[in-house]
């Protein structure tokens, strides 16, 4: 079972290499890891370990988001993960815990796996539901950074760029509610989430309100909203 771990960046400095690095570190070897690079100037990308499952591409993009679709169009794996630079995999089992999870989960339909998160910059550790219901999508997603999508998810339904900060989170939505996939908890961390990041910063929470008003009215019914 091939992973793709998709790590898009732009001028990330050293925390390109750390991502990179916590990957590499994984006990289980079948993954790739594609590298989006937006065109960075500062040598990043340069810093860059010789290795033959890396794979870096760079080409202009106009948001994060679409340089995440610019990377799916490139991976080849059966799973994709997203993770950005500065995050990292909890520890070196991620893969290993998350393939035989996967293998005995094969059967009917498309499968989002995620696990729990690490907030690096609170220390605290986010716990994911483990149960995705109504309430869940409305509150408490788990983090884009800890799960695992079938890649057939990703091709069919690119990131929306109308939604500058939640387009993984419309992203989450569509999967269960429109393409039905199997959401299965992996009890484990899968990733230690940097934080701080654009989507937190004060200028961008009203907007980030009404991206969620937008998204949960366009998946979710007026009774399911209500309750």
């Amino acid at each position: 079972m091939k992973f793709s771990v998709i790590v898009v960046c732009l001028n990330a400095g050293e925390k390109l290499r750390e991502t990179v690095d916590s990957i590499l570190k994984q006990t289980y070897t079948d993954f790739e890891i594609i590298v989006k690079d937006g065109g960075s100037s500062d040598g990043s990308t340069e810093l860059l370990p010789q290795d033959e499952r890396i794979s870096l591409y760079v080409e202009k993009d106009k948001s994060i988001y679409d340089a995440m679709n610019q990377a799916v169009e490139k991976a080849v794996g059966e799973y994709i993960l997203f993770l950005n630079c500065g995050d990292t995999f909890y520890h070196n089992k991620v893969l290993e815990k998350a393939a035989a999870r996967l293998e005995k989960e094969e059967g009917e339909g498309p499968i989002v796996l995620y696990g729990d998160t690490f907030g690096a910059k609170n220390d605290v550790m986010i716990a994911s539901p483990r149960h995705i219901d109504g309430a869940a999508c409305y509150r408490n997603i788990p983090c884009h950074q800890s799960c695992f999508y079938a890649a057939g998810l990703c091709r069919e339904k690119p990131y929306d760029m109308q939604y500058r900060i939640r387009a993984d989170y419309d992203h989450f939505l569509w999967c269960y509610y429109q393409a039905k996939a199997r959401m299965v908890y992996l009890e484990d961390v899968v990733a230690s989430y940097e934080g701080g990041g654009y989507s937190e910063s004060k200028e961008n929470r009203s907007r980030d309100k009404e991206e969620h008003r937008l998204i949960t009215e366009k998946y979710m019914s007026e009774q399911e909203l209500r309750k």
